[in-house]
């Protein structure tokens, strides 16, 4: 999937139809001259509907669709005959997609399976006919109720990646090399930080026909959970992901207090996301001896724990062992 064309973010203005108003008509015919109410009631409008589409991996199509408006209800008329109801506009999204109310902020619903629907904004009903305000004391009811008039507002979808392992490290560590080894992805790859500025997906072959999707994330930096570097935009993909892999290079200067930083922004952002099994990944490993390494270890976190190389692909059929056994798909 090319970064340029990942979009995980839109606000849409979303308008559903008016309900058709109800029928005053009467009956007439030729040896009824005088015959009773049979206004038909009016139709419904339009609901402006969300549904997930497994095929979707993000919300570029919406970007320049800023106005979504579905049809109005047509009104009733004599014999009892209902207006037809007015077009739904469907709004297909990839799994993980959660709608917002752009005002409030609040959650109004999150597409996890394929065909999912949801309704974002509902038609108006149609109003009723004048026969349903027939009775003893008021046979020829001259009125019928109008339709109700559609809603409308500001909406916001957000994609939250799917993924069996999200990639979590500071700007810079490797994890877009990483994923392109290990996978089809070529995300771009640059000796600076911030390279990665959109979330980039690779399927990963492990063994037989088995595989599983690793999410490359924009880096985090101190202070993302507050809005710094990338802030907050990008945490929210990390929520979707089955196993956190940490990746934190071999000259770092303190391997302990990195992933204890990384840790903190995922709490502060979220506690939940400390619930989610964790590996660790010490990259760029290809120039350590045994003896640097076994120096390494004695200051790590206590999570499973590899040394590998993405350059000379040292460790990395380890580190697919320990994401298959972590994920529990054995």
């Amino acid at each position: 999937m090319a970064s340029d064309n990942f979009v995980d973010y839109v606000k849409i203005h979303c308008s559903s139809g008016n309900g058709g108003g109800g029928s005053t008509h009467f009956r007439r015919e030729k040896y009824i001259p005088k015959g009773g109410p049979d206004g038909g009631d009016g139709g419904r409008g339009g609901h402006v509907i969300v549904r997930g589409n497994a095929q979707l991996w993000t919300l570029l199509h919406l970007k320049f669709k800023k106005h979504v408006k579905a049809g109005h209800g047509a009104h009733g008329s004599g014999n009892l005959k209902t207006g037809s109801q007015g077009s739904d506009e469907i709004i297909e999204v990839p799994l993980g997609t959660i709608a917002k109310d752009a005002e409030t902020g609040d959650i109004l619903f999150e597409i996890t399976q394929d065909s999912e629907s949801h309704i974002i904004q509902r038609g108006g009903k149609g109003g009723l006919g004048n026969n349903h305000f027939k009775s003893a004391t008021n046979q020829t009811p001259r009125y019928a109720q109008p339709g109700e008039e559609g809603a409308e507002g500001w909406k916001i979808l957000e994609l939250k990646i799917l993924a069996d392992v999200g990639l979590v490290g500071f700007p810079n560590a490797g994890k877009s090399t990483l994923l392109s080894v290990i996978s089809a992805a070529k995300p771009e790859i640059g000796d600076y930080p911030f390279t990665t500025l959109r979330p980039n997906l690779g399927m990963v072959n492990y063994r037989d026909i088995r595989s599983f999707v690793v999410a490359d994330i924009p880096g985090i930096i101190e202070g993302a959970h507050a809005g710094k570097g990338l802030g907050i935009r990008f945490l929210r993909h990390i929520e979707r992901n089955s196993l956190l892999l940490f990746l934190i290079p071999a000259d770092s200067s303190d391997i302990l207090k990195e992933y204890n930083i990384l840790i903190n922004e995922l709490k502060l952002y979220n506690p939940e996301l400390l619930h989610k099994d964790r590996l660790l990944a010490i990259s760029k490993s290809d120039m350590l001896d045994d003896e640097l390494k076994i120096e390494i270890a004695k200051n790590l976190p206590s999570v499973p724990y590899v040394f590998i190389s993405s350059i000379t692909q040292k460790g990395l059929s380890e580190l697919k062992d320990m994401i298959w056994k972590s994920l529990n798909y054995d």
